[in-house]
């Protein structure tokens, strides 16, 4: 909201009054207030309709006692269950409120006025946002087939970039960068330059090339890798990330962390959760079938797509996306319109159940006549 003539504009902080907050996508609840209808469905956030899986599910009902009690400050066990699972030191492993807190962190430690970042065209609507808040410039390199121009964005450095922001894979577009392409980028930057891979969507990805690159910190002491808990594993709710780098990053990225910034459930769900792989199998598969059944309602709906790897695919809706996306919502079907990524005509529909794939289907192609 902007109010005319606002007085406290002149006192915020650089960057901050060009702001436009990040909009998520719309809840049920708030759909079907605003409409008078019920039976809705939510296929705009990339969530995992699983949910959380057993084991999480466990963690969080033996912790629920202590509620009156502030959680690890530390966040010792979850450290060390993340640090056991990637093969690296807990000094390594920076937890977040989600990995969009550590994103910040990030932004707040290496970014000021008179620096800069440097992302790519259709990327992760929270670079720009976070590269802003501190008054740092943020640049905007030119995609390539939607995805990330790794020669643009190299060509867009200059002595003054100091985070380098990629999604592997990207949101929304759901294109990947493959292992050599990916790292000889890396190498080639400046050692005065961090290098973010946002690998929230990596545990979907089955390309036999695509890399862990939690697997290059020794080699790479300028990179950082965040992930989070809210995809394969079902806790979008309950917002824990983290990421993992050398540790004189990490140290520096502790210093800005909130205090008790991952909350006690959170802990316990995602300590109990990243030891869950027959859950991230489940999910994993139930995703595979998902896309499946998406792209050959594409095929039979004449609709262009962008081939996506993540847990979400973008349809080229071949014309202005906002209308049909207005219609999906009078019939109860919220999914995500993409024009402020510069993608008017598409819109980004995560994988839900069967039965919510289908309903989509339904009401998309009904929609489309």
């Amino acid at each position: 909201m902007t109010y005319p003539d606002d007085p406290f504009l002149s006192i915020a902080a650089p960057g901050i009054a060009g702001l436009t907050p990040y909009v998520p996508g719309k809840p049920v609840s708030e759909l079907e207030r605003e409409l008078g209808i019920t039976n809705s469905i939510k296929l705009a956030s990339n969530e995992n309709p699983l949910g959380p899986g057993p084991r999480a599910r466990a963690a969080i009902a033996a912790v629920l006692g202590e509620l009156g009690r502030y959680p690890d400050g530390g966040g010792f066990e979850l450290r060390r269950a993340i640090a056991n699972h990637h093969g690296v030191s807990p000094m390594a492993v920076t937890i977040g409120n989600g990995s969009n807190d550590v994103l910040d962190m990030v932004a707040r430690v290496f970014l000021q006025p008179g620096t800069e970042s440097l992302f790519s065209e259709h990327a992760f609507a929270v670079y720009p946002i976070a590269t802003q808040a501190v008054g740092a410039t943020a640049r905007v390199a030119p995609a390539r087939d939607y995805g990330h121009d790794l020669e643009a964005m190299a060509a867009m450095v200059t002595d003054r970039t100091r985070v380098v922001w990629i999604a592997n894979p990207n949101n929304p577009t759901g294109t990947w960068l493959a292992a050599d392409p990916l790292r000889t980028f890396i190498d080639g930057l400046p050692k005065t330059c961090v290098v973010v891979l946002d690998e929230a969507y990596t545990e979907y990805v089955t390309e036999p090339d695509f890399p862990d690159a939690s697997q290059w910190l020794e080699t790479h002491p300028n990179l950082i890798v965040t992930r989070t808990f809210s995809k394969t594993h079902g806790l979008a709710a309950l917002r824990v990330g983290y990421a993992l780098c050398d540790t004189r990053l990490a140290d520096l990225l502790n210093r800005v962390r909130q205090p008790f910034n991952v909350n006690s459930l959170a802990q316990a769900a995602a300590t109990a959760a990243i030891g869950d792989q027959e859950h991230v199998r489940a999910s994993v598969a139930l995703n595979r079938s998902g896309m499946e059944q998406l792209t050959a309602a594409c095929a039979r709906l004449g609709l262009g797509y962008i081939p996506s790897v993540g847990n979400f695919i973008t349809l080229d809706c071949g014309r202005p996306a906002g209308p049909i996306n207005e219609a999906l919502l009078r019939r109860g079907v919220i999914v995500r319109p993409v024009a402020n990524y510069g993608l008017p005509n598409h819109l980004r529909v995560s994988i839900g159940l069967a039965e919510e794939n289908a309903r989509f289907i339904a009401e998309l192609t009904d929609v489309l006549k």
